[in-house]
């Protein structure tokens, strides 16, 4: 599904991402983990071309993409949430969720701010992830984590083929975690490929099916949960004793 070969973002004399390869196949959940500073949000940056990358190639589905602009990238059927929520606090989560729906071209620009059709699309993408009782709620009076789980149903309304998540879990108080953590799950059931960059340990290894793992920009090691827990490079360089408290 996504192909990231030979990708370099440089700043100045930092090589934030060096060289940085990796895959992840359809319909599977793959972590991007690392130290901080390893370049996994710049690789997510230079995927999704928020940043523009000094050198590499992206692959989506078959079709390079590093070239296209982000609102193309999001039409090829790649979208991302960041780190830090970027919902618009003046309006309401249905609001927020309708203003990611996909343009098709400029006739869409003529219809209503909101649609039927794409109420109850976002309608029922907030069933889906079970937050429908905050539909009408402002941005501004949301929880970090009641934020998180909207950007989520945002991500959504654009049909994606594959969703990076930045760090779904930062901040997130334990309950409302799992249920971000059953809601990737369900997703993934449906068929959705997902690439997620995290600090949590634990959720990696119950989550994902794949581990790649960047420190100073470069992929160290690659493979299932239970390899990278093994993998002494990881342990003992860049992760000391996490993945083993995780185990």
């Amino acid at each position: 599904m996504l192909e990231v070969k030979g990708l370099c973002k440089y700043f100045g004399g930092i090589k934030a991402v060096d060289d940085c390869n990796f895959t992840v196949e359809k319909g599977t959940i793959t972590a991007l983990i690392g130290p901080n500073g390893a370049g996994k949000t710049t690789a997510f940056n230079c995927i999704s071309r928020t940043a523009r990358p000094t050198s590499g190639e992206v692959w989506l589905d078959g079709e390079r993409i590093d070239h296209l602009r982000p609102h193309k990238i999001t039409q090829k059927g790649l979208s991302r949430t960041f780190q830090i929520s970027r919902n618009l606090a003046d309006m309401t989560v249905l609001e927020n969720i309708i203003a990611q729906s996909k343009v098709h071209g400029w006739r869409d620009m003529l219809k209503p701010a909101m649609s039927a059709e794409e109420i109850d699309k976002a309608m029922g993408l907030l069933e889906f992830l079970g937050i429908t009782r905050i539909a009408y709620e402002d941005g501004a009076n949301l929880s970090y984590g009641q934020k998180k789980l909207m950007d989520l149903a945002a991500l959504l309304m654009s049909d994606p083929k594959i969703i990076l998540l930045d760090e779904p879990a930062g901040g997130v108080n334990p309950s409302l975690l799992e249920k971000i953590v059953a809601d990737i799950r369900k997703l993934n059931e449906r068929g959705m490929t997902v690439l997620i960059v995290e600090h949590n340990m634990d959720l990696i290894m119950r989550l994902s099916h794949r581990i790649v793992v960047m420190a100073q920009g470069k992929v160290i090691a690659e493979g299932e949960p239970a390899e990278i827990r093994e993998n002494p490079a990881v342990l003992d360089a860049y992760l000391g004793g996490v993945l083993e408290e995780a185990a």
